[in-house]
């Protein structure tokens, strides 16, 4: 080989190193420029997001983007993360893109799984909005405290109003079949007042409901599941809990009875007060009539468990029961005897009820108390029909019944015999009289008289069901809704009917006339009252009826009116529900109560002073019955009607008189007032 040659052979191989030499240089510096660029910082990104005014159009609406530099810093992701460390998909602060949602699960993975657990989650994955998610408790990521903060929502003192911003409205509640009442009753509870004192250890809702996961009531895993109430209230009331588990009721809920009390159903759920808060159903006024006889009085525990019944009933009976009733605040209640949350069978040596406990119980209220005075009954109930109790008691109450028929009953025959006699004496020496009321009047007034009578009874025997005169009848629905619209049906028509003899006869259309009110009633009725007061010597006229007897008249004819339609439109409830308005029914129904009352005071106030109770007619104004006023009475109250002025004077039969009364061509009376 030539010495050119290889020459050229090494210059081409020079040339070759030189050549990737170079290469290699060149891509060691290109390759620093190949690698991403460093994400940007929290600064960065709130160089933008720190505008107040940023948006960011969704479905036409535009969201704020702004975030407060000093709250995310101060936030507990502020001082940990950066914002790429949620929002990884974002790779430069200027991002063109918007960024994914992001989820808490990345880093609470825990709690988003005990979040898809709970009531909630549940409610969102069956599309729900407004359903609460994590940023609804905890508020934004870029403004989350923890919770040992005071300012965060989830620190105890605010969990109250963080539930509350959900729970208390209305028609968020009410999509889930919820009460938005729950709130506004912690509020007022004994738990919701500590709370807004400052207490730290006063349960909030998170202490009951749990915190991710909420599960509701009917859930066994629940917290508030019936079953698991004990325990749930046992976390801050330990003693009491335990107490209430070896009792009668804590051994029959461990037991799966579903009918036993657990603490909620004795103090309430959220609205649970001290025992000292008279509104409190465990206060010693409320025990007996409102939160043990709701188990007590009635008798399904009978039925189920063999538990005597009517507690309550047989408790106001006795003297502690009427001391209760009377308002004594140290009279013995419920738990006075039973205990409270240590309640025990007699049978157990440990019931304060035990016979060999009783005198210690009882001892409390009665000290130096023996076995032999603990041996009465304590639940009494002893009504007239009541056979119980010794054969001491028996004979006695059977003697004194016998008694008091025989002793009564013959008192009262005796003064209706005397009365009666006198009363005929003293009607045979008056000879004068006037026709006030002739008999087909005075049989439409009986017609009226027996169907109010009925009317009212029936009627107020169904609105207080409880009263002593709806226990008297003891008519039972059906009958009592039959006589009620019997009644009604006389009622109705005595008055048709005597609205056709007022239209169609001679004496009905001059009843009108006189009955008509004028100015000289009012009048009449100021003069009326000087009088009697003393302010005056008068004494004021009247002529055939006066001021009181026609505001009586025109109010009978009003009522009568009123209470038939609103009675009729209640008869037929469903042909008027179903054509009008609903709240018609109502309507109907407040102004036939009120009606009813308003005329039944009236008779008795009114009404009965004139027939009854007025001096001047003792012992009664007897024209209801045989429709005969004296003629002396009859000139002193109407001295104007030109029957008194005529001073004509008509024997006491009713055919002579009403004879008489033709011939001298006076005007009969058709008043067919209760009475007068």
């Amino acid at each position: 080989m030539s010495t050119r040659t290889i020459r050229s052979i090494l210059a081409l191989g020079i040339a070759l190193t030189l050549l990737l030499t170079a290469g290699n240089v060149y891509a060691a510096g290109k390759a620093p420029a190949s690698k991403e660029p460093p994400k940007p910082t929290a600064d960065e990104c709130l160089a933008c997001h720190s505008d107040a005014s940023l948006t960011h159009d969704v479905n036409g609406k535009p969201v704020s983007l702004h975030v407060d530099p000093q709250s995310f810093k101060d936030s507990i992701h502020g001082s940990m993360f950066t914002c790429v460390d949620c929002h990884t998909d974002v790779k430069s602060a200027g991002h063109e893109t918007p960024p994914l949602k992001i989820t808490c699960a990345t880093c609470h993975a825990d709690e988003q799984a005990a979040y898809d657990r709970s009531f909630h989650g549940k409610a969102v994955q069956g599309g729900n909005s407004k359903a609460a998610t994590c940023v609804d408790c905890h508020g934004s990521p870029h403004v989350l405290l923890p919770a040992s903060d005071p300012k965060s929502r989830v620190h105890h003192g605010n969990i109250p109003a963080t539930c509350g911003a959900c729970h208390s409205q209305r028609f968020v509640m009410q999509d889930g079949g919820q009460s938005a009442q729950m709130v506004a009753s912690y509020e007022q509870s004994v738990h919701g007042h500590a709370v807004a004192a400052g207490s730290e250890k006063a349960a909030v809702c998170t202490d009951c409901h749990g915190t991710h996961e909420i599960l509701d009531a009917k859930d066994a895993k629940s917290p508030i599941f019936k079953f698991n109430v004990p325990s749930t209230c046992g976390k801050c009331h330990d003693a009491i809990s335990k107490e209430y588990k070896q009792s009668i009721h804590g051994e029959a809920v461990a037991k799966g009875n579903w009918q036993a009390p657990v603490c909620t159903d004795c103090h309430g759920i959220h609205s649970i007060k001290s025992h000292l808060d008279p509104t409190s159903p465990v206060a010693a006024a409320n025990l007996a009539q409102a939160t043990c006889a709701r188990c007590h009085e009635g008798m399904r525990l009978s039925q189920e468990f063999g538990v005597e019944g009517r507690r309550e009933t047989t408790y106001l009976a006795s003297y502690h029961g009427l001391a209760a009733r009377g308002g004594s605040q140290v009279v013995a209640n419920c738990a006075s005897c039973h205990g409270v949350h240590n309640i025990l069978p007699s049978s157990d040596p440990r019931s304060t009820i035990n016979h060999a406990n009783l005198a210690r119980t009882c001892g409390q209220c009665h000290p130096g108390v023996t076995e032999n005075f603990t041996a009465s009954r304590v639940h009494v109930d002893a009504p007239l029909s009541a056979d119980i109790g010794s054969k001491a008691v028996r004979w006695i109450r059977k003697f004194y019944l016998t008694m008091i028929f025989v002793v009564i009953g013959g008192m009262l025959a005796h003064n209706f015999i005397l009365w009666r006699a006198k009363v005929v004496a003293r009607r045979k020496l008056e000879h004068n009289f006037v026709i006030r009321m002739p008999l087909r009047f005075r049989l439409q007034h009986a017609t009226l008289l027996i169907s109010f009578v009925v009317l009212v009874l029936t009627g107020f025997a169904l609105k207080f069901p409880d009263s002593w005169f709806a226990s008297f009848l003891s008519l039972g629905e059906r009958m009592r809704h039959l006589l009620h619209r019997v009644a009604a049906v006389f009622l109705i028509g005595v008055s048709l009917y005597h609205m056709l003899d007022l239209v169609f006869s001679r004496e009905g259309r001059k009843l009108v006339i006189d009955l008509f009110p004028t100015l000289d009633d009012v009048r009449g009725a100021w003069q009326n009252l000087c009088y009697y007061l003393g302010l005056t010597s008068r004494k004021p006229e009247f002529a055939r009826f006066n001021y009181a007897e026609k505001a009586e008249y025109w109010a009978l004819v009003w009522g009568m009116i009123v209470m038939a339609v609103t009675g009729v439109m209640l008869w037929a409830k469903v042909l008027v529900g179903n054509n009008m308005p609903r709240w018609w029914l109502d309507v109907a129904t407040a102004i036939h109560f009120y009606e009813a009352v308003l005329a039944t005071l009236a008779i008795v106030v009114w009404h009965f002073y004139q027939v009854f109770f007025d001096p001047d007619v003792y012992p009664m104004n007897w024209a209801w019955w045989d429709g005969k006023m004296t003629l002396h009475h009859y000139r002193e109250e109407h001295g104007l009607d030109p029957a008194a002025m005529a001073g004509t004077a008509r024997p006491g039969s009713d055919a002579t008189a009403e004879t008489e009364a033709e011939s001298a061509k006076e005007p009969e009376d058709t008043e067919v007032k209760h009475g007068q």
